[in-house]
């Protein structure tokens, strides 16, 4: 029986990762130990005054690319590698072996969002409105910021780092979109060579494309505690949403460790694999 009801957990997760664009993974001992280790530099690294500079949105986001010093199998300091049920999922489901670059460490704080320097009018009531709504790795190359694929990820893994209430300032997905978002790209890479992939500009049809997901696919909001991991395919358009007047959490904020390895295969297994 308890091979029995393990499988069928491995079947919910990923038909919820399949047909849905995300899956969650409830609390784990493994991912628990990571943290352990994770949490007090965590800490570090927002009290170094050098993180001043990372601090964006009035000072209510630390977008924190990069800033945890982890090494490939996740390891922080003397802690343990980076595993848990999503890790198995990863490996075992996906088929992937990854090396774990040094992880993001996003943090909001209450107010978000606030204005941001150099963030226009109309940029800025998308994040309140529509929660910065996005797709990692199509990015906006130039000063006329036109959107390219330049980061193709495998996968979207999300640790979350500090204890935090269910509306301050949530992940939240589209379910459903990373397949809206998979024809739109395929219809603006058509007729391109490959190796023209990077340099292809998506910026009118990824816009509408967004417009489509709003109109179709149920937006959730993924509040999540330490020791849980929440796993996005790496289509899913997802953003976050803002902190609701009264809402309580650590004092560090809402903290949550990102993972995003490169896809391997590139542009080409980033639009075509499942």
């Amino acid at each position: 029986c308890r091979a029995e009801h393990a499988a069928q957990g491995v079947r919910v997760v990923t038909e919820a990762y399949f047909t849905r664009g995300w899956t969650r993974f409830g609390a784990d001992a493994r991912v628990k130990d990571w943290l352990a280790a994770a949490r007090p530099v965590a800490r570090q690294v927002l009290d170094d005054p050098a993180a001043a500079l990372g601090w964006r949105c009035g000072g209510t986001w630390f977008a924190g690319v990069d800033a945890l010093p982890n090494d490939a199998e996740g390891r922080i300091g003397d802690g343990p590698p980076l595993a848990g049920a999503a890790v198995d999922f990863i490996r075992e489901t996906l088929g992937l072996a990854p090396l774990w670059h040094a992880g993001q460490l996003s943090v909001t704080r209450p107010g978000y969002p606030q204005p941001w320097d150099g963030e226009g009018e109309a940029a800025f009531r998308f994040r309140q409105r529509r929660d910065a709504a996005h797709v990692d790795g199509v990015l906006p190359i130039g000063s006329a910021r036109r959107r390219m694929i330049r980061e193709p990820h495998a996968f979207i893994l999300g640790l979350p780092v500090t204890e935090a209430a269910a509306d301050a300032a949530p992940l939240v997905v589209w379910e459903g979109s990373h397949e809206v978002m998979r024809r739109a790209f395929r219809a603006a890479l058509t007729g391109h060579p490959p190796g023209l992939w990077p340099d292809v500009d998506v910026t009118e049809i990824y816009a509408s494309a967004r417009r489509e997901v709003f109109e179709t696919c149920p937006r959730v909001a993924l509040p999540a505690a330490p020791g849980e991991a929440i796993l996005l395919h790496r289509l899913t358009l997802h953003g976050v949403a803002p902190w609701a007047a009264g809402a309580t959490a650590d004092p560090m904020g809402r903290a949550i460790a990102y993972f995003r390895p490169e896809m391997p295969g590139g542009i080409a297994a980033w639009l075509e694999s499942p």
